[in-house]
């Protein structure tokens, strides 16, 4: 397969791992979300208007994470991939400070933390009650 046919097959939306926190969200009664809000800057994965809080999740190739699987620098065409890198994680600073501003609340999980569920689970349903003001969820 060539490299546009692989690039066309990645998501942005409904991810496996967005899938994952939706189903973890359900499981803990958490509802009225909304997907991919297009009133709140960067359209966050999910989002909880009247609760403002946002939830992105984020793969950690894509956004640049500081684990192994983030840190993996392609050796095909490396200018290009550090310079998206680069801008996505610059985009997610400024999408993060404009709903900050806001007043909304902003909780980051990484691709690698659904690795420990139970852990991610209990940190999610903390921020959608309310009782973090913000948080990011890495392994």
């Amino acid at each position: 397969m060539d490299r546009s046919a692989v690039m066309r097959r990645v998501k942005a939306r409904d991810t496996a791992p967005e899938m994952r926190v939706r189903r973890l969200l359900r499981a803990l009664g958490h509802s009225g979300y909304r997907l991919h809000w297009g009133d709140a800057p960067g359209r966050p994965d999910i989002a909880f208007p009247g609760r403002r809080a946002a939830i992105f999740v984020h793969g950690c190739f894509w956004h640049g994470h500081a684990c192994p699987r983030g840190a993996r620098a392609p050796k095909a065409n490396a200018a290009y991939w550090a310079a998206k890198i680069a801008r996505n994680r610059a985009r997610d600073v400024e999408t993060e400070a404009r709903l900050s501003a806001m007043g909304w609340r902003v909780f980051t999980v990484w691709e690698c933390a659904l690795r420990d569920e139970a852990a991610l689970s209990a940190a999610l349903d903390t921020f959608v009650a309310g009782a973090l003001p913000e948080g990011r969820a890495s392994a």
